[in-house]
């Protein structure tokens, strides 16, 4: 009887921890409309973008914000909300097509990377903030002192007609 009781909370605690894993639109329905705010090295000199403009940004059509500074893409981990949002509202793709399309914009020879993949809001800052021209999206609620948030169509985080959530 011990035996079994031990052997039901090991699988207990295995389902705890793969079960986010396994469903990952149940984090993403937990935390359901918060605003994902586009951010960037404080020194990017743009302040305010138009959606379609983010859009060129990570679609790896525009590679640099000026002559000497070229854009940094990074984009969460898979199974991140803020990751569900991007592909969704910027790339309008799924996640195989976002793939896809990265593999062969490479093989084209039309990037020489994939964005760069973040894998928590703690290295999402450390990255942002410590490389020039670096572009992420984080949850609005977890943006910190020394990034740079931008507009996005006139709209921060927060407003009524803010397009990313």
């Amino acid at each position: 009887m011990n035996d079994l009781i031990k052997r039901t909370a090991a699988v207990l605690m295995t389902l705890a921890f793969y079960l986010p894993v396994l469903q990952p639109g149940t984090l993403a329905q937990s935390t359901r409309g918060a605003d994902i705010a586009v951010v960037v090295h404080p020194d990017t000199p743009v302040s305010d973008l138009t959606l379609a403009e983010v859009r060129q940004v990570l679609l790896g059509e525009r590679q640099y914000w000026n002559s000497k500074l070229p854009v940094v893409l990074l984009i969460r981990a898979p199974v991140a909300r803020e990751r569900d949002v991007v592909l969704k509202v910027i790339y309008q793709m799924s996640e195989a097509q976002f793939k896809q399309y990265w593999v062969a914009k490479i093989f084209r020879a039309e990037a020489a990377s994939p964005p760069k993949i973040v894998y928590s809001n703690d290295m999402e800052y450390e990255l942002v903030s410590g490389i020039p021209g670096a572009i992420a999206f984080m949850d609005a609620r977890n943006v910190r002192p020394g990034l740079k948030v931008l507009r996005v169509d006139g709209h921060l985080p927060g407003d009524k007609e803010y397009p990313l959530r």
